[in-house]
């Protein structure tokens, strides 16, 4: 069991490696140091798009010019790659970690995603990439992908790490959410941590039992939560209760039967990681 954090150039990295350290020590693992040189479109197809109508001898100085230009590039990338994972493994090991692997691979995110998480408990990346803005972004356009794609518990960090003394879990009675009780019954993760069950809805019967039940499973494995029972629109409803409840991380099921769902796959997803300043813990 590891806890895999994704490592890019933006200004999330130093983000990135505090909370992996942090969740590495509260599970008692070791971290895996992933930095992934994506494929892009090659220059030399690029040239060779536009070069049809030049003489034969000038094409082929221009694509070995420009295939020269890119195996440079890949060198650079590639010490740049290596250079930002010591970094990273620095960072790591201030935060009292020594069990640290540096990967460094070629490839696209989800592909390497899907290889890289098979024996880790927890993922952890920034809300944004070193391309934030570009659709071609590393991390950032590519969360949502990550989120739905993971067949781990992703954590997304804040702009910066704060301690996680009190957490909110989006509880909405559905399978992902029960989900994320059992991660948090099973692992350590948030055993230090103060906790709050939050339900949007109307307190039907069904809601209520569902709702003390879930306390009661964390309750039993000693974590220490109370639980609440709120009407209105979960888009609302809930970061308003991660401000009143000063929760530090706010944990929430990827898929869900109820409008918590429009919060990880809907039109909220965007503005919920753009404006959030916690974290999220996202469990499908």
């Amino acid at each position: 069991m590891k806890v895999l954090a994704l490592i890019d150039s933006s200004h999330y990295a130093v983000s990135v490696c505090d909370h992996g350290a942090w969740a590495a020590n509260a599970l008692s693992a070791p971290v895996e140091l992933l930095h992934i040189l994506e494929r892009h479109r090659s220059d030399a197809r690029i040239a060779a798009d536009r070069s049809g109508r030049l003489g034969i001898n000038t094409r082929e100085t221009l694509l070995a010019q420009i295939v020269a230009l890119d195996e440079q590039r890949n060198r650079l990338a590639h010490e740049s790659g290596r250079h930002l994972l010591d970094e990273a493994a620095a960072r790591v090991r201030q935060g009292g970690i020594e069990g640290i692997t540096q990967r460094l691979v070629h490839g696209t995110l989800i592909d390497n995603l899907r290889e890289h998480e098979r024996d880790a408990a927890l993922v952890v990346l920034g809300k944004e990439g070193e391309g934030a803005g570009d659709a071609g972004s590393h991390l950032g356009s590519n969360l949502e992908r990550v989120v739905r794609g993971s067949h781990r518990p992703v954590l997304v960090t804040s702009h910066t790490f704060h301690p996680i003394r009190r957490f909110l879990l989006a509880f909405d009675g559905g399978a992902s959410t029960g989900r994320a009780i059992e991660f948090l019954v099973n692992h350590s993760l948030l055993n230090d941590a103060g906790g709050h069950l939050l339900m949007v809805g109307e307190g039907t019967e069904s809601q209520r039992y569902h709702l003390e039940d879930a306390t009661a499973r964390l309750h039993a494995s000693g974590l220490s939560v109370s639980h609440h029972l709120r009407a209105g629109d979960p888009d609302d409803v809930i970061p308003q209760a991660v401000k009143e409840l000063e929760a530090n991380l706010l944990v929430m099921g990827a898929f869900g039967h109820s409008r918590i769902r429009n919060l990880m796959v809907g039109s909220t997803t965007t503005t919920l990681l753009a404006t959030s300043t916690v974290p999220l813990l996202i469990v499908r």
